[in-house]
Formats: structure tokens, C-alpha cells, sequence
């Protein structure tokens, strides 16, 4: 699919009814004669977008510079020891809170310990920051990333913004529908459908 179909669907999309708020730009994909009861058929898979949706909330485990680098960078900083005296209530309201995390090596088996039954299930292990590493091109790559996991046969991922160009979303949407392709067994021929819409607006047809 060239991006040109997708700037010219997200046109569309654009042009319908604005609402009191700025909604988001989602796109489905359907797939089809997927049997996602094989674990080799699902899809779990971070894309980094070529352009960023908007500010994620991230935390870091760190301590030290680690710490001092990744609140210049914009993050939230986690002291070990707040996280030693963190009870399950606390660790539940903090996994709530961030979109994502992050954690220095040196302290990646302390946050599993503490938070690896919160985090695990939740899909939210922290990325790895190595010890000495700066951490600001980790966060901004987070910052840019759609996690897609195909649950059911209908994947919903947002791209983008009604305050965006509609070409940086169609980049976004053109970014999401190569990376779930790749996964697909049979390619292309394993998706049944592709739509854009914004959150109250209707659904375009792409495919």
C-alpha cells in the first residue's frame, strides 16, 4: 500500500465533525484466516512510529546520574530505596500511572523482585537502561513507540492526532500496517480489512 492511499484516507477521516476535544485517529486492521489460538499466530510487537502522538508518561528506576540524566530528559525518577519501602497498594497506583518503564541494569532484579508480579502481567517490565548508558535516546524512542498485540482478529492501534498532519499520521498508520504484515503468516493476504477513524467520528475504509 502506497502512503498516498492512507493521506487520502485520513483526509477524510479529518474532515468529518469536529467535537469538543481533540480526538485520536485509530486504525483497525481485520484480519483474516488467522487462528490466534496458536501462540505462533499472535502478534505482540512495539513499532517505533516515525512521528510522536503525544508525551507518554515514563519512569526510571535509577539513582546516581542515571537519575539525574533521565529527569533532565524528562522522565520521572524511582529511588531504590523508595522502591525497597513501596507496599502492593503504591505499586499498583505507580503501575497505573506510567505508560512505561524503565530500570539500570544494576537494579532490574530489585524491580522484579518488588514489582515483577504488578509489572509482568501488565505487559510492563522495564526496558534496560546499562549502567553509564545516557538514557535519553531510550526515552525518546519510547516515546515514539505503538505497542500492538493482537488479542483478537480486529487490532486497534492509534496513530495519530486530529491536530496532526494528515501525513505524519498517514506515516504512522503506513508504519503499523508493515510491521503486523511482516508478522503475518501468508503477508498481506491475512488482512480482511483496514479503517481509519477518529474517536466519535465515522470509520474510512483504506482496504
Amino acid at each position: 500500500m502506497e502512503v498516498e492511499e492512507l493521506v487520502s484516507a485520513v483526509e477524510e477521516v479529518l474532515g468529518s465533525k469536529e467535537r469538543g476535544f481533540v480526538e485520536s485517529v485509530d486504525l483497525c486492521i481485520n484480519l483474516k484466516n488467522v487462528d490466534l489460538k496458536q501462540p505462533k499466530n499472535r502478534i505482540t510487537v512495539d513499532v517505533v512510529l516515525p512521528k510522536q502522538i503525544k508525551k507518554p508518561k515514563i519512569a526510571v528506576f535509577a539513582s546516581g546520574e542515571a537519575a539525574m540524566k533521565s529527569k533532565a530528559a524528562g522522565a520521572d525518577v524511582i529511588d531504590p530505596e523508595e522502591l525497597k519501602k513501596m507496599d502492593k497498594k503504591t505499586a499498583r497506583t505507580l503501575v497505573q500511572k506510567y505508560d512505561y518503564f524503565v530500570a539500570d541494569t544494576a537494579l532490574m532484579a530489585l524491580v522484579g523482585k518488588s514489582l515483577g508480579t504488578i509489572l509482568g502481567p501488565r505487559g510492563k517490565m522495564p526496558q534496560p537502561l546499562p549502567t553509564a548508558v545516557d538514557p535519553a535516546p531510550l526515552l525518546e524512542r519510547l516515546a515514539k513507540i505503538a505497542r500492538i498485540k493482537s488479542k483478537t482478529t480486529t487490532i486497534w492501534v492509534n496513530v495519530g492526532r486530529r491536530d496532526m498532519a494528515a501525513r505524519d499520521i498517514a506515516e504512522n498508520a503506513d508504519a503499523v500496517l508493515k510491521a503486523v504484515e511482516t508478522r503475518l503468516e501468508r503477508g498481506w493476504q491475512n488482512i480482511g480489512s483496514v479503517y481509519l477513524k477518529t474517536t466519535m467520528g465515522p470509520a474510512v475504509k483504506v482496504v
